[in-house]
């Protein structure tokens, strides 16, 4: 065994080396089982000092995924409250809107069809966030909290179309309203003096009590006279009594009358808005000068022509 350890001793390396020109050679030897030890001991060196570095640069890396995953938790909580809080907005003009809705509806007398009652939720999260540790955040609080919004923005688009089921009635009804309000006499016929009211009078004619179903106004020879309200021209033509005569329907039950006209401007079918010149002032039929006789007929009945008359 010593022999077999002196002849590994025994194998050397001899390194030599010469400072300069003139100088002394330098001799040392070194023997192989060192050599091959220091040159292991090296190479396990440099293995674990790759591994460290590489560990270090793992963990780096990680650590910098990690900052970066920190700072996109943050936005997203950021955008998360910004987003409660538009759903919080939207909600209360949700509630605005309602509120309108029902003054509308008891202004106009019409009935809401009852529909299931919404509630909101919180629109947002209700935990304070900023105590929670990002690192470690929640992914159950985090898939609550979406849950919890996904369902308030359910709630509120049943919510918007509803509202918007109900706005449609209001529209149609005040639609309505305004075709009504189009429709009907408002305005004087012709611009005059008023010689004969609606109601019981002495005849001109004969001297007798009769019914006088609508107004005279006494004006110039060919005054233009106009359609106090939107309709449709129904006749036209030459009455004994009325001498030239013409009726227009207005709908909703309201047909007006416009007698002793020297000429009608509009013929049977024809539309014609408030304000349209629709004849001129005349001395036709049983008339006793230039007037216009203006009737306002309710159902077939006559009326007060003044009830249909809002200008001074």
């Amino acid at each position: 065994m010593k022999g077999k350890l002196a002849s590994l001793l025994s194998k050397k390396y001899t390194f030599i080396f010469v400072p300069d020109v003139t100088g002394k050679f330098m001799r040392f030897s070194i023997p192989r089982t060192l050599v091959k030890g220091f040159i292991g001991a090296a190479a396990v060196s440099v293995a674990v000092f790759s591994w460290f570095a590489w560990s270090v640069m793992q963990k780096s890396a990680e650590l910098a995924e990690l900052q970066e995953l920190r700072s996109v938790t943050a936005e997203h909580k950021t955008e998360i409250e910004r987003f409660a809080q538009k759903m919080k907005q939207v909600e209360s003009q949700l509630a605005r809107l309602d509120r309108f809705d029902k003054k509308l509806r008891v202004i106009t007398a019409l009935e809401k069809q009852p529909t299931s009652t919404v509630e909101f939720g919180a629109g947002g999260p209700t935990r304070d966030m900023d105590s929670i540790d990002l690192t470690h955040a929640s992914k159950a609080y985090t898939r609550s909290l979406i849950d919890a919004l996904d369902k308030d923005l359910d709630q509120i688009k049943n919510q918007a179309e509803s509202q918007e089921v109900s706005f449609f009635e209001l529209d149609e009804f005040f639609r309505e309203q305004s075709s009504l309000l189009t429709h009907t006499p408002s305005i004087w016929p012709v611009k005059g003096w008023v010689t004969s009211t609606f109601g019981y009078r002495q005849s001109p004619f004969t001297g007798l009590r009769e019914m006088h179903e609508g107004i005279d106004v006494a004006t110039q020879l060919k005054a233009p006279i106009i359609s106090p309200a939107g309709g449709i021209v129904i006749r036209t033509g030459f009455d004994r009594g009325y001498g030239n005569l013409l009726e227009i329907d207005h709908g909703y039950g309201v047909v007006t009358k416009f007698g002793h006209t020297s000429k009608v401007m509009v013929s049977v079918g024809q539309k014609v808005e408030r304000g349209d010149v629709v004849a001129l002032v005349g001395n036709t039929g049983r008339s006793t000068g230039p007037h216009l006789h203006y009737e306002v007929l309710l159902n077939g009945v006559p009326v007060n022509p003044f009830r249909y008359i809002l200008e001074n």
